[in-house]
């Protein structure tokens, strides 16, 4: 069994996501350059996975396949980083309209293994949907990671596992903190792993004010990926709006360092992730 800082651990950049906008913070991005630029950025401070989604030049969340292309293009002529599409999107798109980001040729495509109340909202995704997109990405040679928040998600993913939906090692999300999914708290955590084959590549998302606590947590249990991004929290400090990307994942590599974990290279992460 490995010790818990014997691997690097990879850090994943959520750019945009599809519920936040520039009235939570000013300096997220909406422009496919825009959101190239940020991915960019993010990769010159030590994010190795972007994750992505699109929106409409007014910040509207999109699933016009075009717009995918045109920002993985853009990200790929300028860095190595890897491209993750959601399959989320929001929560009154279509399951064809959230899975258009398949069309641009992703390395890694999200897919949620069940359906939750999102707020005062509730986000539908029936197994069979996300057994038909896990279907679709690995018919396309593109990886998954599916993205689960709370812990009954978690062992639907397991049975997937089980049952051949999708392929072993298992790349996993665990989410915290997203009002009507699990909480964010190291119990929290504990009952997210709890279900886990010891062989799987799991990270640790968390949204809003305890960002860096569960940050720190996954770090010191040995966490093989952690996520940032301005998808997850607008504030870098208390009151401080995060003025990029970039500075999100700046504070997550000294994060990291502090707690005695090295960060993933781009080629390390090749080399951890099972990418098929």
């Amino acid at each position: 069994m490995s010790t818990w800082n014997e691997q690097p651990v990879v850090v994943t950049c959520a750019i945009t996501g599809a519920d936040v906008f520039r009235e939570n913070n000013p300096n997220i991005p909406y422009t496919t350059a825009e959101i190239a630029d940020s991915a960019i950025g993010a990769a010159e401070a030590g994010a190795t996975i972007a994750h992505l989604h699109v929106r409409e030049d007014d910040g509207t969340p999109s699933g016009r396949p075009e717009l995918f292309v045109d920002v993985i293009d853009r990200i790929r002529a300028g860095s190595g980083i890897l491209t993750m599409v959601s399959t989320g999107g929001s929560n009154d798109m279509t399951i064809e309209e959230r899975t258009t980001g398949l069309e641009a040729g992703p390395d890694i495509s999200g897919v949620e293994s069940g359906s939750m109340n999102f707020g005062d909202e509730t986000f539908i995704t029936p197994p069979p949907a996300g057994r038909g997109i896990a279907k679709r990405a690995r018919d396309a040679g593109i990886a998954l990671e599916v993205e689960v928040f709370d812990v009954g998600h978690v062992v639907s993913a397991v049975r997937w596992l089980e049952q051949g939906v999708i392929e072993a090692p298992m790349m996993i999300n665990l989410v915290f903190g997203v009002p009507g999914g699990i909480d964010a708290s190291p119990e929290a955590l504990d009952a997210m792993l709890r279900p886990l084959p010891p062989e799987t590549f799991w990270t640790v998302t968390c949204i809003g004010r305890h960002h860096q606590r569960m940050l720190a947590l996954a770090l010191l249990e040995g966490a093989p990926g952690i996520r940032t991004g301005l998808e997850d929290v607008a504030y870098i400090s208390r009151g401080v709006h995060a003025p990029s990307n970039a500075a999100l994942v700046e504070m997550a590599v000294g994060l990291a360092g502090t707690l005695g974990r090295e960060v993933a290279t781009q080629d390390q992460t090749r080399e951890l992730l099972p990418l098929g």
